[in-house]
């Protein structure tokens, strides 16, 4: 399938090219030139989802974000949808839904605070983009054509959690994010060489901007 509508910027950063519209999520970390987003998908607020560094780099006053209750409240000033977990949407002709984004057994993203994933509908395709969470069971009832999930462990799931998944879901791709910071040069290479044997329809993106794992 063509995933070339995908641009990966950073960690949990993507930019994603829909009819003429710049629709990005959860920039972070841009270095140089980027677009002027239409939209700005956030999943929660923390700094490396909602960063203002990068916002200010790609947003104008023109641009409409969407963000949960919590994370919208602190985007004051800006033209923002509010939504909640679980539920469908549409902005600017572009359909997508949301899926609860939450820690399993640890307390960095608590389910009380209604932060969310998003299924992005792509002129028939869908891309979900789960924001930081673990492996949950509203996660395996996701039906999406590209299927990202984080990686790193620590703060969200990991390597073991995103194979174990791969294999209950059924997706075009599997992209992996949110790995690369978290793991180092050679912890995320070796995590992509296992992925790519557990899972055969991994999809390692190019980065857009050079790796800041590598500028450490």
């Amino acid at each position: 399938m063509n995933t070339d509508f995908i641009k990966w910027i950073e960690h949990a950063g993507f930019l994603l090219e829909i009819n003429g519209k710049n629709v990005y999520i959860d920039p972070f970390r841009i270095r140089g030139e980027l677009p002027k987003a239409d939209i700005v998908f956030i999943t929660h607020s923390h700094f490396d989802h909602m960063n203002e560094e990068a916002l200010a780099k790609v947003t104008t006053d023109k641009t409409r974000f969407v963000a949960p209750k919590e994370t919208a409240g602190k985007l004051q000033g800006r033209k923002v949808m509010e939504v909640e977990p679980g539920k469908s949407y549409e902005i600017e002709g572009i359909p997508f839904s949301t899926v609860p984004a939450y820690n399993v057994s640890k307390e960095f993203h608590p389910k009380a605070n209604g932060w969310v994933g998003y299924v992005i509908d792509v002129n028939g395709t869908k891309v979900y983009h789960p924001g930081d969470t673990d492996a949950t069971e509203e996660m395996k009832n996701v039906k999406a054509d590209v299927f990202m999930f984080p990686v790193g462990g620590h703060y969200t799931m990991d390597l073991n959690d995103a194979i174990k998944i791969a294999s209950v879901v059924h997706a075009q791709v599997f992209v992996p994010m949110h790995y690369r910071a978290l793991l180092g040069v050679e912890g995320a290479k070796k995590a992509e060489e296992e992925l790519r044997k557990k899972v055969k329809n991994t999809l390692v993106l190019e980065q857009i901007q050079e790796p800041y794992y590598t500028l450490q």
